[in-house]
């Protein structure tokens, strides 16, 4: 028995080391690609019953796997930097979508500027002009304004989570007005993709003047049998 224990901690340990991995080289690549500026957002993981967060007001360019905040899972912290004031919405979101194993929080411009100008509605905060967006990122709602780590924020997104879950169209993102998006997937590659996505199509429709047709719907009936797509 006290060999198997030893062996589940070692792969414990692997997981959390892998997870540290993956959230600086996260951090360094959207630092490195204008999603993210001076100490702005947040990444975290789940690896088993603990999550690792970036720490609070640590730049993403710039991280240090030994300074992420671990956390268990009843959010007492055990290691690294005190974690980010938005570990109760990165839990909150782990708790509401089994899938979810890896977070990212960005004050990307194109969303931040949507926010500001005006979204297309608050239950999807962009039409869905391409195919892509219909596929990788899917409904978006918008969270109304409250100030940054509010904890009735991690509210008001598990109830979309639930809304949507149930109506058989599942979430990967929010919106926060004024703050940038949320956003979550089994991976990081997955969860990336969806902010790319989403920030992408943000940009494409404030520099086309929100003037666009969103794609008709045989369009997205056609992906969603072709693809499986959640609209």
């Amino acid at each position: 028995m006290k060999d198997l224990d030893l062996v589940n901690q070692q792969q414990s340990d692997t997981a959390v080391e892998e997870a540290r991995r993956a959230i600086v080289r996260v951090g360094t690549s959207l630092f490195d690609r204008g999603y993210v500026h001076a100490s702005a957002g947040n990444i975290s993981a789940r690896v088993d019953d603990c999550y690792l967060i970036t720490p609070t007001d640590a730049a993403l360019g710039f991280l240090r796997p030994h300074r992420l905040a671990l956390v268990d899972d009843g959010g007492e912290q055990l290691a690294g930097d005190r974690a980010s004031k938005t570990l109760t919405l990165h839990r909150r979101i782990y708790a509401a979508d089994p899938t979810a194993r890896f977070v990212i929080h960005t004050h990307s411009t194109h969303l931040v500027a949507l926010t500001l100008a005006g979204v297309w509605s608050p239950d999807d905060v962009l039409p869905p002009l391409t195919p892509y967006y219909v596929m990788k990122v899917g409904h978006v709602p918008l969270i109304p304004y409250h100030r940054p780590g509010d904890p009735r924020v991690a509210d008001l997104v598990t109830a979309r989570i639930a809304d949507r879950a149930a109506s058989g169209t599942p979430i990967r993102a929010v919106l926060l007005d004024r703050l940038g998006p949320v956003v979550w997937g089994p991976d990081p590659a997955a969860a990336l993709a969806v902010l790319e996505e989403l920030e992408e199509t943000a940009r494409l429709w404030l520099t086309t003047g929100r003037q666009p047709e969103p794609l008709p719907a045989d369009a997205i009936e056609e992906l969603r049998e072709a693809f499986g797509a959640d609209w």
